[in-house]
């Protein structure tokens, strides 16, 4: 009896199963992807190991991403950082609810702090405009959905989402998580674990939108069923649909805790190419 051709199984040239195919694509979307993923360097840095000099090459653009980074949100005060999709209109509820959310943060002495994009970001940023606060936005290079957004007092672009979210982490002493998808999902399993691990002090986190993120909830308390976190895991977040809730609760764990006290920002030196916000 002869041996079954594995390649035949798997639609390989030789069988007679078909080979899948992946959707026609529009020529000018190509064009526009196969530009912008040209000079996409994560793709370089994440694809396995490079030639030597690649690797150094690609050591050096990250540093660069980050000292750019540093010297952009230098003097931008202490943040609170609102994280959620870009994708909500003007006219959603959840825009309407992190507009007021950017409002308050303003109001109890805050720089509002985003990714600088549309949507929640935008919402944020321009509730804090609103009330003549300060707005600042790390963005990141895609090719789509993420131009930033005209409520910025200050902004910076990042090549690395890696980069990015660092600096989200650095200028904070709290998060509000507002709905969104699997970025707001990244961006507040990754503070949870840091808070949890003790790599950064038990600053607030918010999460707003309960009908939302409801069965978010409901998985996040299987944990604690199965065991997998502890109990006292879940008094890092603080759920709930009150903008003056989650105040009071920056207030306690941000102001007091961290002991923050209103007073002149440091000094930038024009010889060294720095701006004040």
């Amino acid at each position: 009896m002869p041996t079954p051709n594995i390649q035949d199984k798997e639609g390989r040239p030789g069988s007679s199963a078909p080979i899948p195919r992946p959707p026609p694509q529009a020529p000018s979307e190509k064009q526009i992807q196969q530009a912008f993923c040209g000079h996409l360097v994560d793709r370089a840095l994440l694809q396995g190991p490079n030639h030597r000099l690649t690797e150094l090459r690609l050591l050096f653009s990250v540093v660069t991403d980050f000292l750019r980074g540093f010297r952009g949100l230098h003097f931008v005060g202490p943040c609170i950082t609102v994280f959620g999709s870009a994708r909500f209109k003007e006219d959603h509820p959840h825009y309407q609810l992190a507009r007021k959310v950017g409002a308050a943060i303003t109001r109890i002495g805050f720089t509002v702090m985003t990714g600088g994009g549309p949507g929640i970001m935008e919402a944020a940023n321009r509730g804090a405009k609103d009330v003549g606060g300060r707005s600042v936005g790390c963005n990141i290079e895609l090719p789509f959905e993420q131009s930033h957004n005209p409520y910025l007092d200050r902004w910076v672009t990042m090549k690395y989402f890696f980069v990015r979210k660092v600096l989200l982490m650095k200028y904070s002493y709290g998060f509000v998580i507002m709905p969104g998808g699997f970025g707001t999902l990244d961006e507040m399993f990754e503070a949870l674990t840091l808070i949890q691990t003790k790599k950064v002090r038990n600053f607030p986190m918010v999460v707003m939108g309960s009908q939302f993120w409801g069965e978010l909830r409901a998985l996040i308390d299987s944990m604690v069923t199965n065991g997998t976190i502890s109990p006292e895991d879940l008094d890092l977040i603080c759920w709930t649909d009150s903008v003056e809730e989650a105040i009071n609760h920056l207030q306690e764990k941000a102001v007091k805790q961290f002991g923050l006290t209103c007073e002149i920002p440091p000094q930038s030196n024009s010889w060294l190419g720095e701006k004040g916000l």
